[in-house]
C-alpha cells in the first residue's frame, strides 16, 4: 500500500502495542519511528514492535534514548530498519555512532541468532551485509550541531540529518519551535543534508507544515504521533476541530 512520492512519510509511535504497527502497516506510510527516547519502551516491547513491523512489511526505525553501544546493538539485532540518534553535536560523535552500528569497519558485535540475521538462516557474510544496511540518522538539536551539520552529513554511512526543533529552540534559549532563529537554523540543516545527498528529516505537526518544509528541501518527515493522530480523530468525530499546534521533535 506504500505509494511513491517525492518525500518519505512516517509517524512517531509512543504507545507500546504491536497491533498499532500492524494497523499503520495497512496505510500509505513509508515507515514508523518507535520513540524509545521519550516513551516507556523496554527491550521486550521494542522487540514486539519491530516484529509487528516485519509482519506488516513496514520499516521500523527506533529513536534511541542514548548513544550507547549496548542500546544500538540491541535495537539493530531485533531488526530495526534504522536508528534516529538524538543529540549528535559533531562529526566525531557521528563517526562513533556509525562505528557502534556497523560490523565491517565498525565495532558492532556479531551473532547469527537474532532477527536481523533471520535466526541463523543467513550465512555470516549475508548477515553482515544485511546488518550494515541499517540507516543511521543524526538528530541536530543544538547550535553546535547546526554549525557542524555539513560535517556530520558528510560522515560516511550517516544516512541523513533530522532537525529536532524543540530541543534546538531550548538550546537557543527560546520556547517556540517556530521562532525565526529556529526556522533559520532548520533551513541551514536541511541545506547541509541536501548538499551531502543525504536524507533531510524533521518532525512536523501535519500536512501544511510538511508542504512548507518540503519546499525547503526536507524529504523525510515524521508527522505527528500515534497519540496526536488518535486525539485528532476523536476530536473530529466528537465535532471539535483539532487545534493548530507547532511541531517539534
Amino acid at each position: 500500500m506504500h505509494r511513491t512520492r517525492s518525500a518519505q512519510i512516517g509517524t512517531f509511535v509512543k504507545t507500546g502495542a504491536p497491533q498499532l504497527i500492524e494497523v499503520l502497516g495497512t496505510t500509505a506510510l513509508d515507515f514508523v519511528v518507535i520513540d524509545a527516547e521519550h516513551a516507556p519502551f523496554d527491550r521486550g516491547m521494542l522487540d514486539l514492535m519491530v516484529m509487528g513491523g516485519h509482519a506488516a512489511r513496514i520499516p521500523v526505525f527506533i529513536r534511541i534514548p542514548e548513544m550507547n553501544p549496548a542500546v544500538i546493538l540491541s535495537c539493530l539485532d531485533i531488526g530495526a530498519a534504522g536508528l534516529l540518534v538524538p543529540h549528535v553535536d559533531s562529526a566525531e560523535q557521528a563517526r562513533e555512532v556509525v562505528a557502534m552500528a556497523r560490523y565491517r569497519g565498525g565495532r558492532r558485535g556479531y551473532s547469527g541468532g537474532p532477527r536481523c540475521a533471520r535466526y541463523a538462516s543467513l550465512s555470516m557474510a549475508q548477515a553482515l551485509h544485511q546488518g550494515d544496511q541499517a540507516q543511521i540518522i543524526c538528530q541536530i538539536e543544538s547550535a553546535q550541531a547546526v554549525a557542524q551539520a555539513q560535517a556530520i552529513a558528510e560522515v560516511p554511512d550517516v544516512a541523513g540529518l533530522f532537525v529536532g526543533r524543540a530541543d534546538l529552540a531550548l538550546a537557543m534559549g527560546l520556547d517556540d519551535a517556530r521562532a525565526p532563529a529556529v526556522l533559520q537554523a532548520t533551513q541551514a540543516v536541511l541545506q547541509a543534508a541536501t548538499r551531502a545527498d543525504k536524507l533531510a528529516g524533521m518532525h512536523v505537526g501535519g500536512t501544511p507544515e510538511r508542504e512548507q518544509f518540503m519546499h525547503q528541501g526536507a524529504n523525510w518527515f515524521v508527522v505527528a504521533s500515534d497519540q496526536t493522530l488518535l486525539r485528532q480523530a476523536v476530536q473530529a468525530i466528537a465535532g471539535v476541530g483539532p487545534k493548530d499546534r507547532s511541531a517539534a521533535a
